[in-house]
């Protein structure tokens, strides 16, 4: 591994870090939770404008949100350095999805029976912009972290980010649309003719994607697929 791979690696495991840090600041600005409450009362609130700008930005990005500034997906990588076994990923991913829907379902109900949104407001239930300011709101982060660790701990490597993220479907839809779209976006390429197939790449993805397989058939694309670059700077075993 070359020293500048080893910076940015280290670089992005201090970008996450942070991002867990501020996890208490920022926690309503990824709130499932409030926009559910804002939108019952025709306000759109910051989660709600949070989730619309990244789901315009992974029409660029796709899910680099994910491998470079999520919380949740920091601690999952907090847990993957204890216990480091793959997510079984799959039709289990659907999983995510069965739980977005009737969410999405349920912000359309309350905001249409609260005859559309009239307002916006960004720092809705927020004081002095700080997400966790009380003792019920402690409560509420403390809960959501043991949810994300036992997810992380029981269904494997970034366990909560493949089976019950709130927040991945958005991006990995605006990926798709992006895919359809003639506009440039970040992305990984494959060079099969370098690969050895030693599986080294697969073993290193946080996402536990079989990226020798997707080397092998020249298509790095999967809707799981955090471009965190992992797989390609991870160097091939010495013979």
């Amino acid at each position: 591994m070359t020293k500048v791979v080893a910076r940015r690696q280290a670089r992005q495991w201090r970008i996450l870090l942070a991002a867990l840090v501020l996890f208490p600041v920022v926690f309503n600005y990824l709130s499932p939770y409030l926009i559910l409450d804002a939108s019952s009362r025709g306000i759109i609130n910051g989660s709600l404008l949070v989730f619309g700008l990244l789901t315009l930005s992974s029409l660029v990005i796709g899910r680099a949100w994910c491998g470079w500034l999520c919380p949740a997906g920091a601690l999952g990588e907090v847990w993957a350095r204890a216990k480091r076994r793959p997510a079984r990923g799959g039709r289990w991913n659907a999983t995510k999805w069965a739980i977005w829907v009737p969410w999405l379902g349920l912000i359309a109900f309350f905001a249409i029976a609260a005859d559309g949104y009239h307002a916006v407001d960004p720092l809705y239930n927020t004081e002095h912009g700080v997400s966790v300011s009380s003792l019920p709101s402690l409560v509420i982060l403390c809960g959501v972290l043991l949810l994300i660790s036992v997810f992380s701990l029981t269904a494997g490597r970034r366990g909560f980010c493949h089976y019950a993220c709130w927040m991945a479907p958005f991006l990995i839809l605006g990926r798709k649309a992006q895919r359809a779209a003639p506009w440039p976006a970040l992305h990984l390429e494959a060079r099969r003719e370098a690969c050895t197939r030693c599986g080294a790449c697969t073993k290193a993805c946080p996402m536990s994607l079989d990226v020798r397989d997707m080397v092998a058939k020249g298509l790095m694309e999967n809707a799981e697929c955090a471009l965190c670059l992992t797989c390609a700077e991870t160097p091939a075993p010495l013979a």
